[in-house]
């Protein structure tokens, strides 16, 4: 055999919606380079039609996910921690390009990330004990505080940490039950359609996480006035003026807001977004005799 130089494969890759890969419809990518400016791949340009499909398939996902138990999600996210965990080494490789880090750097990230992953499917069937209360009145009723997922979240998630940041922003929201569509760091996506490949193949149902890549800056604004999306995340936006703009844009369907401070994705994340997508019903019952 005669020893010559293989070509490269030049991947191409797709959108995640509904459990399924699909091509965007309006037919663009975009070039994927590392901290170095070397082509990665080739990445789905995200459209307004595949930001409607995905809240088409959230909200699908929605009516199983948040009925399901609180214990049986956190199986099902320790379940995506054990893939990821799985796929380290990729993981570790896809950061060290995507943010120019060390192997050392990387490394650490991508542990951090399946550690969070982890830490919050061990909260899915706490956060009830801590959010929910037994509320003392007067009369012979039992009263009782409950909180219940928010419904479809649209999260446009850290420009410049492209996994940890990413597994903060994602896991919070759907172990309480909510269903997401992630617009990933335009610049970094790769470890974020790294990610998509495990959620395929793990035990999520389809739709509970649909993950668009693309600019943010033309997707977020569609996702921020559609009826059917009942939360927005604004973390990866860091323009003032675009951020305001999405706010009144959610304010038509009375959306909650996620805008936080810039965040330490290695400081301890707390409860605060898990709880941001929450409603609290509260309900009375007689007490029998």
């Amino acid at each position: 055999m005669t020893s010559e130089p293989r070509l490269d494969i030049r991947k191409t890759y797709k959108l995640y919606i509904g459990g399924a890969f699909p091509r965007s419809e309006s037919g663009r990518t975009y070039e994927a380079v590392d901290a170095s400016g070397r082509f990665l791949a080739n990445v789905a340009m995200g459209s307004r039609k595949d930001a409607r499909d995905s809240v088409v398939a959230a909200r699908k996902a929605y009516a199983g996910w948040s009925t399901r138990t609180p214990y049986n999600r956190g199986q099902i996210l320790y379940r995506v921690a054990e893939m990821l965990e799985g796929r380290r080494e990729q993981f570790i490789s896809d950061v060290q390009a995507a943010e120019g880090a060390t192997k050392k750097r990387a490394t650490a990230v991508v542990d951090d990330s399946i550690d969070r992953w982890v830490w919050y499917a061990g909260w899915a069937d706490k956060i009830a004990q801590v959010t929910g209360s037994a509320n003392a009145v007067s009369g012979p009723y039992f009263d009782f505080s409950i909180p219940e997922p928010t419904g479809v979240v649209a999260i446009v998630a850290p420009q410049d940490s492209s996994l940890l940041g990413l597994v903060s922003v994602v896991a919070p929201a759907i172990v309480t039950g909510n269903t997401a569509v992630v617009v990933s760091s335009f610049d970094r996506p790769i470890p974020a359609v790294t990610l998509s490949e495990v959620l395929a193949t793990s035990d999520l149902p389809g739709g509970v996480v649909n993950l668009l890549t693309g600019d943010a800056y033309e997707i977020a604004p569609w996702l921020a006035s559609h009826m059917d999306v009942n939360a927005i995340d604004l973390t990866g936006v860091d323009n003032v003026v675009h951020a305001r703009a999405l706010e009144e844009a959610a304010a038509d369907n009375l959306k909650r807001v996620v805008r936080p401070e810039p965040v330490d994705w290695t400081a301890d994340p707390g409860i605060d977004r898990m709880t941001a997508f929450l409603e609290t019903k509260t309900v009375w019952h007689p007490i029998g005799t």
